[in-house]
């Protein structure tokens, strides 16, 4: 299995909205992921992907597609992430990973990616809402320096829960414990990282 990390295309919307249906009450619409990768000069979506080879072709699917060893690689999507930076705010705007793929820590990964983006943007703090309820999350930003600042009321429309709003300042001290805390996760987790220092696409006037 490799793990791809890596700047989120038009071609990635329609899994990343599957993944969104499973993940949230409120799940963002097509026509706003095409908004965020096509058009948008402040957003920087991402993906973490992996490649599995798959079981052995029959031998006649073998000849007829030029396969040779029976094998062929397979991509899914196992999460997403939506990061924002306008003037010295990173904003994360969402992050999900897919209910097949979730305890393995990729979750992590997509959050500290956004956070090494931010930081490369040049960012002075990252800030990102959260349910109340939702201690699993809160333990995870917690982990990587955010704390909470407010309590956002009635923030969620579906149920009308209370956010929690948490920031982690990109101080010097704080970069330098994060990029620790990044190895140390690279090397639990290798991935190939084509995002968190990675030009965005839409520099090199590219569209997906």
């Amino acid at each position: 299995m490799s793990l791809h990390l890596r700047y989120m295309s038009a071609a990635d919307v329609k899994p990343v909205v599957a993944i969104d249906h499973q993940a949230f009450d409120l799940p963002w619409t097509p026509e706003s992921y095409l908004y965020e990768v096509r058009e948008s000069t402040h957003t920087y979506m991402v993906v973490l992907d992996f490649e599995q080879e798959q079981a052995p072709l029959l031998p006649w699917w073998r000849r007829l597609l030029g396969l040779h060893n029976g094998h062929h690689a397979h991509h899914d999507i196992a999460g997403y992430g939506g990061l924002w930076k306008i003037q010295s705010e990173a904003h994360i705007s969402t992050i999900a990973t897919h209910p097949d793929y979730r305890g393995r820590g990729w979750g992590e990964i997509l959050l500290a990616s956004m956070v090494r983006r931010a930081i490369f943007l040049e960012a002075s703090y990252v800030i990102l809402e959260v349910r109340v309820s939702n201690t699993v999350a809160q333990n995870l930003y917690t982990k990587y320096g955010f704390v909470t600042r407010r309590v956002v009321e009635k923030y969620y429309r579906n149920n009308n829960e209370d956010a929690y709003e948490m920031e982690l300042l990109l101080t010097p001290q704080a970069i330098e414990e994060f990029e620790a805390r990044f190895a140390a996760l690279l090397a639990r987790h290798p991935f190939v990282d084509d995002y968190t220092t990675t030009p965005h696409p839409r520099s090199q006037r590219y569209l997906a």
